[in-house]
């Protein structure tokens, strides 16, 4: 995957993550968070041995539920 679908798919998963965790973050709060958020979901999907395809929409939704996970944590520790 190209590094620039890479930066979408990060950009995307941490707005998402953003708004189902009722949090603020701007463009590069989100990035931040995407870019995490995918390294988690995808070491959860390789620990848990899911079968993540390269597509598009599948990595999405490791990223964004990785995302939100860390969000989650991240709240949780700082606030």
């Amino acid at each position: 995957m190209s590094f620039i679908v890479w930066i979408l798919i990060g950009l995307a998963a941490g707005a998402i993550a953003h708004r189902v965790l009722n949090s603020r973050g701007g463009f590069f709060g989100s990035l931040v968070v995407g870019l995490v958020g995918a390294l988690v979901g995808g070491e959860l999907a390789h620990l848990l041995r899911l079968n993540v395809t390269n597509g598009f929409l599948d990595q999405l939704i490791v990223a964004t539920l990785g995302s939100v996970l860390f969000l989650f944590v991240w709240k949780k520790v700082f606030s």
